[in-house]
């Protein structure tokens, strides 16, 4: 009989964290970072203390108990002494790996915390994204999905205990986890693509694993590509001895590659599956705005404007930024993106042909921020050495204003003093209102900003009389959610007819016993469900 526990994604929006056990063998389904449970606890200058290794995240309630699950190095001594009384606590001997269903941290971020022997089985667009966002920032010892630097416990003199040495203080090689690609032949990787999963281009070496194929896993696999906000995203069905199982990850079915989400449906129905683990982000949501929708109302915009046009979208959405390159070809202007989108691009093009190449496209730009290192190294030297003819500069924009769309964030608009937008420039938010108040201060600061540039704002949501915040009207339809809306959900669930339906990255997992009733298992944080 197999058996699932549930220590991430139940009640919340990510952070998923699933265990599959069946006899001797076991799968994590995910292993993400929980974003909103973390904030209760932390902020930008308030974080988990990294010479503490697991001890905080445990304390506090961010991962679950498991001996035998986590690095060996992130274990302080004594820690698995003070856990085996909490309620929770398990030993685990062995995992057979994590179905990792997209590169998103809410999914992947806390595999940075796992035994590095666990094989992560994912699509090998993901795999390349992991190592992307590692490569060109820095992440949190919590947030290293990729490859981490092993940590080391001495006791200096004159100390009386253990004292955590981070990598710079180690000076050991960065350790490079199994990835297992379920969606190609890892033969068949072009030298270059080889050369950028086995190196980093950092100071300190990576003692790497080469890209393998899912085939050795205990577990009969499938993998089914989905739609989703970012490019590789999956579901998973593992066949167990109480039937199949299907896991969705996140998925939708109004976006560029909706036929994807198609075909999962009708293979996974195939299987007749005994459960379904279905997310439900948008069960309040009758209807989604898809992305031709999002390149129309924004090309209706950025066309009446006759200045500096500034796009706003979730980072990694490659659909998002595509969008917005057509429309610059559309209206004669040029799209400038930042280092870690051009880093981002360059690395999809190792798996894609189809994806742009900077250097070639006459439309793409990448923007050189005026603070940063006028001699970096790493990733940001090799951007800037292979599109060295392609760099735009603060004062390149100021001149030419009404030639461009620059891709920033929130975080970017520190850039504004050194670009002087001209009266007439527009701000084109095109992602998600805010969700919590964290969110909702930046978003009062962005209108501050704007205002003091007087920039024309144009589907930024505002705060009304009542404390919510709303895109005004005439200015909403500019961002395609990455998650199903609710109709669709319920075809997914139905067309799949599962016999049991789990619940899971969702805060209102009720609507589904509302439509399915007693089909419905709602889990419980911590607790366990037998299949």
């Amino acid at each position: 009989m197999a058996r699932l526990s549930f220590y991430g994604g139940v009640g919340e929006i990510g952070g998923n964290k699933i265990l599959l056990e069946d006899g001797e063998r076991r799968l994590l389904l995910d292993f993400g970072f929980p974003f909103k449970k973390s904030k209760e606890f932390y902020e930008e200058y308030l974080k988990p203390r990294s010479g503490a290794g697991l001890l905080d995240l445990l304390t506090m309630g961010l991962i679950p108990p498991l001996e035998g699950l986590y690095r060996d190095d992130l274990a302080t001594p004594g820690l698995w002494e003070q856990l085996r009384g909490d309620p929770l606590y398990c030993r685990i001997e062995q995992i057979d790996g994590v179905l990792l269903s997209h590169a998103h941290l809410d999914h992947a971020g806390h595999i940075s915390l796992l035994k590095s022997d666990i094989p992560v089985y994912s699509t090998a667009v993901t795999a390349f994204i992991t190592k992307t966002m590692l490569d060109s920032g820095k992440a949190e010892f919590d947030q290293q999905v990729c490859y981490f630097s092993p940590r080391v416990y001495e006791c200096p003199s004159g100390l009386k205990q253990n004292v955590c040495l981070t990598e710079k203080g180690s000076q050991q090689k960065y350790q490079q986890r199994q990835f297992c690609v379920a969606d190609i032949d890892p033969k068949c990787l072009s030298m270059e693509a080889n050369q950028f999963w086995t190196s980093v281009p950092k100071h300190t070496p990576l003692s790497s694993s080469s890209l393998l194929a899912h085939s050795n896993c205990r577990f009969n696999l499938r993998c089914f590509r989905v739609d989703h906000s970012i490019p590789g995203a999956c579901a998973w069905g593992v066949e167990t001895g109480s039937g199949w199982l299907i896991y969705s990850g996140d998925l939708r079915l109004h976006g560029k590659r909706a036929q994807s989400t198609e075909q999962f449906i009708q293979e996974a129905a195939r299987l007749h599956p005994r459960v379904l683990i279905i997310e439900g982000t948008n069960v309040t949501r009758d209807k989604n705005i898809s992305e031709k929708e999002v390149y129309e109302n924004a090309l209706k915009a950025i066309s009446g404007c006759h200045s500096l046009v500034i796009a706003d979208f979730s980072a990694r959405d490659i659909d998002r930024l595509l969008t917005f390159l057509q429309i610059a070809r559309e209206t004669g202007r040029k799209l400038a993106i930042l280092p870690k989108d051009a880093y981002l691009l360059k690395t999809l093009r190792l798996l894609n042909s189809v994806v742009p190449d900077i250097a070639l496209d006459k439309n793409i730009f990448v923007y050189h921020k005026t603070t940063s290192d006028r001699y970096p190294d790493g990733w940001l030297k090799n951007i800037y050495q292979d599109y060295s003819g392609k760099t735009v500069l603060a004062e390149d924009v100021r001149s030419a204003q009404d030639q461009f769309i620059l891709c920033f964030s929130f975080f970017d608009i520190n850039e504004l003093p050194s670009i002087k937008p001209a009266p007439g420039s527009l701000y084109v938010f095109s992602s998600s209102e805010p969700h919590d108040e964290e969110q909702e201060i930046d978003f009062r600061r962005l209108h501050k900003w704007l205002e003091h540039f007087g920039i024309k704002p144009f589907g930024v949501p505002v705060e009304m009389p009542d404390g919510e915040w709303e895109i005004p009207e005439g200015e909403k339809g500019l961002h395609a959610s990455g998650h199903a809306s609710a109709p669709d959900l319920l075809r997914i669930v139905r067309e799949i007819n599962p016999e049991l339906i789990i619940p899971v990255h969702s805060e209102k997992p009720d609507f589904y016993v509302e439509h399915f009733g007693d089909k419905v298992i709602r889990p419980d944080a911590g607790g366990k469900i037998e299949i």
